[in-house]
């Protein structure tokens, strides 16, 4: 037995480079909420979520409502931990949104221990092969940039090796989307790949309308184009369309994937590990679609340093690739390693979660 002795809550809140926009939100802060589970052996495993908003509440349900169900127990036992935590009290409030997410952190945490005490990686206890992973880069194609700060940020990623690259759409006028598209498609050539992501700002109407436009600029997939609990509405969708549709960054438990996939409402699984009840979910999630021979390419809410783990670890073939988003990179004591476009796979033992002591003093606090 390894006994969990404290768990230990704080709240990150890193500024970005510069502030973004798509077509929902704008923000200038990246918000990383943190436990810390420390265990009778001397170790800490630290898991964590990335949010816009509502970073009080994810460390308030971890304090007030999850923490003293685990202290005391076996670290090792994951399953068990995880299941006794999903039907706590809580479940009745919370089995999906904030609760859920606030469970994920902690079993994280427990993963990112499992590794540290086998003495391995996550991704190889998990059983990976892959030593690097492809990844697009989503960091250039905002929608509060004008068209000419968008060409000058998304050919500067290119310049740097990437040859897959994400933009936003879903603004006011889809007029105004295509020719952003357009410009874009244009400037980069036919042979870099391009995604489109509306954060669920169309109908069901205007999103056949846009599918069928889309394909003219040769775009590899559009994300969360309807609201994201509308499955009829998605099936539809991609019955109609010969672009694949990817979304997940707004479902959060196996249930809501599994109701998208037999319903045929999704082509790309974008499934997130901050976002779901931590990896004993994600990995659920992620071989339920691979069985059914989706893609899986998470959503980055976790800044690649969990999803460079698990992506390596599920044995995915096609594609082998995650989201790059740097925000807040310097927060972690060992980030992701890029080299041109891809990630080289770390060799530390763990999940490579845990925050840098500067990070802490720089930006953190309770609340």
């Amino acid at each position: 037995m390894t006994k969990i002795e404290s768990v230990e809550t704080y709240v990150l809140r890193v500024p970005l480079a510069k502030p973004v926009a798509d077509s929902i939100y704008y923000r200038e802060f990246w918000n990383i909420p943190v436990t810390e589970i420390r265990t009778a052996d001397g170790l800490v495993g630290t898991g964590y979520s990335g949010v816009w908003t509502g970073e009080d509440l994810l460390v308030e349900a971890v304090d007030a409502h999850l923490a003293g169900l685990v202290i005391g127990k076996d670290a090792e036992l994951i399953g068990e931990l995880w299941r006794s935590l999903y039907w706590s009290p809580p479940h009745w409030v919370g089995r999906a949104g904030v609760v859920h997410m606030a469970q994920g952190m902690i079993d994280i945490a427990l993963w990112d221990l499992a590794a540290q005490r086998a003495g391995m990686p996550l991704w190889q206890l998990l059983g990976g092969s892959h030593s690097s992973l492809a990844t697009y880069n989503t960091n250039g194609g905002w929608l509060n940039f004008t068209v000419e700060e968008l060409i000058t940020d998304i050919t500067g990623m290119i310049e740097s090796g990437w040859s897959k690259v994400k933009m936003k759409v879903g603004g006011a006028d889809p007029r105004n989307d295509l020719d952003r598209v357009r410009q874009v498609r244009a400037a980069i050539g036919a042979d870099v790949t391009l995604m489109v992501d509306v954060n669920q700002r169309w109908d069901l109407i205007r999103a056949k309308e846009m599918a069928r436009e889309l394909v003219d600029f040769g775009v590899s997939w559009v994300e969360e184009p309807l609201r994201p609990d509308d499955i009829a509405g998605h099936a539809e969708l991609v019955r109609h369309s010969s672009i694949p549709i990817a979304l997940g960054e707004n479902l959060y438990n196996i249930d809501a994937f599994a109701g998208f996939l037999a319903a045929g409402a999704v082509d790309i699984v974008q499934v997130d590990v901050t976002r779901v009840a931590g990896i004993t979910e994600w990995l659920r999630i992620a071989q339920l679609a691979a069985g059914l021979g989706r893609w899986v390419v998470p959503h980055a809410g976790d800044m690649m340093q969990l999803h460079q783990h698990l992506v390596a670890g599920i044995g995915a073939d096609t594609p082998a690739m995650i989201e790059y988003l740097p925000w807040g990179l310097e927060a972690f004591r060992e980030p992701v390693k890029l080299v041109a476009d891809r990630i080289i796979l770390p060799d530390t033992p763990g999940a490579s979660s845990a925050i840098a002591p500067e990070a802490r003093r720089r930006w953190g606090s309770k609340r």
